[in-house]
């Protein structure tokens, strides 16, 4: 039972990707490392609410 999650840059705070988490096996916060479009570059990305 996968639920959506929305992951936000840390730098520039756009909103990039939707990924799906199963939240009953994976209870902390997604943190990824991923490229930002609007950044132009890796960064890291977390879960938001």
């Amino acid at each position: 039972m996968a639920d959506k999650v929305i992951l936000t840059c840390t730098e520039c705070l756009s909103r990039n990707y939707v990924t799906e988490k199963n939240k009953k096996t994976h209870t902390t916060r997604l943190e990824i490392k991923k490229f930002c479009p609007k950044c132009g570059k890796h960064t890291m990305h977390k879960e938001t609410k």
